[in-house]
């Protein structure tokens, strides 16, 4: 819960300066959006709501991953570059230099609401429990066997703990350059591989590497950024696992159901009151040169903190966003409204 706490905290939005930045003076009329999977649909739906309220240009919307869309919009200024970028982790303090580095030197980070990583199943198949210490021995590339490190050498799931199933290790889960897949290390991998003692007397580097590898042969497979296909692979493979954003089962779960980790079911209540691990928070990150030159980003931006999105029964709630509550929320709403005032 403490940690949950900090989260909250340094949630409330921060706005980063390192210079001066224009904005071309011939921009184009709608918002551009890229990022992250997980917050894709969330960003479109609000993209069609301001549509159909303004009759403005609907905003351009794109699935790129977290890290690549915040490689887009620290690439600089101007018409050809993204106005906002979604994402499902915090930015990195490298990506903060590669914006500063190309002039992007005002940016906004708005906290939108909380997500939790899910291990998903087809319906079909049967439930079973897992750890994080689980997790990490089924998915890590190499493993400690007697004093030294090897290739994992587990295929099945019974092969980590005689009451697990006695079926294979498959996932189908997110690239490098997903938020997603970079939130999963360090909360399910990095937290998994602890207590070993050939890992606790690793360097900190060396362990976080070492903790961090995902496996290469063929038991963990990239399927893109598209979390729908993921889904669609679990329901033909009803063996497999799938890692995905808690958004999906709210809106697949008719096709999909999701295991307990470490004892919790991840819902709506377990995620938003920190008891599910899995738990994180969800940003926007808005290029503040951009507005000046394009208001309809101010407008975008009240939509998807109205409440009518992100209120107890707003439309994004519905959809699986879990809203930020008391204090927070009404520091995000009036966040976004003196950015949209500017």
């Amino acid at each position: 819960m403490m940690k949950r706490v900090s989260a909250l905290l340094i949630g409330f939005g921060i706005l980063l300066n390192a210079g001066q930045g224009n904005a071309n003076s011939e921009f184009r009329n709608a918002v551009r959006i890229v990022g992250s999977s997980t917050v894709f649909p969330f960003a479109a739906f609000v993209a069609e709501k301001y549509y159909r309220k303004t009759g403005a240009e609907s905003p351009v919307v794109e699935s790129t991953g977290s890290g690549g869309g915040i490689k887009m919009f620290c690439a600089g200024i101007g018409i050809e570059t993204p106005d906002i970028v979604n994402a499902s982790r915090r930015m990195k303090i490298s990506e903060i230099r590669d914006c500063a580095h190309n002039k992007v030197d005002h940016i906004s980070e708005i906290m939108i609401g909380w997500d939790g990583i899910i291990i998903a199943k087809s319906r079909d198949s049967a439930d079973f429990n897992l750890t994080r210490r689980h997790l990490w021995k089924a998915l890590a590339k190499r493993l400690p066997v007697d004093g030294q490190l090897v290739d994992n050498p587990h295929k099945l799931w019974s092969h980590i703990d005689s009451a697990l199933p006695d079926v294979p290790i498959q996932f189908f889960g997110p690239p490098p350059t997903s938020g997603t897949r970079d939130v999963f290390v360090e909360e399910v991998m990095n937290n998994g591989c602890r207590g070993s003692d050939y890992i606790e007397k690793l360097n900190a580097p060396t362990r976080k590497t070492v903790c961090g590898e995902m496996r290469e042969d063929g038991v963990y497979i990239e399927a893109g950024e598209d979390d729908d296909l993921i889904v669609r692979r679990l329901s033909n493979n009803p063996k497999a696992l799938g890692i995905l954003g808690y958004n999906a089962l709210e809106r697949r779960s008719g096709l999909i159901s999701a295991l307990n980790i470490d004892g919790v079911v991840p819902t709506f209540e377990t995620i938003r009151d920190g008891m599910y691990p899995l738990a994180r928070p969800l940003f926007l990150y808005v290029k503040t040169e951009h507005m000046k030159a394009l208001p309809q980003i101010g407008e975008f931006l009240k939509e998807f903190m109205s409440e009518a999105a992100i209120g107890e029964e707003g439309y994004l709630t519905e959809n699986g966003l879990i809203p930020l509550q008391d204090d927070l929320g009404r520091s995000m709403k009036a966040q976004v409204l003196k950015l949209s005032t500017q």
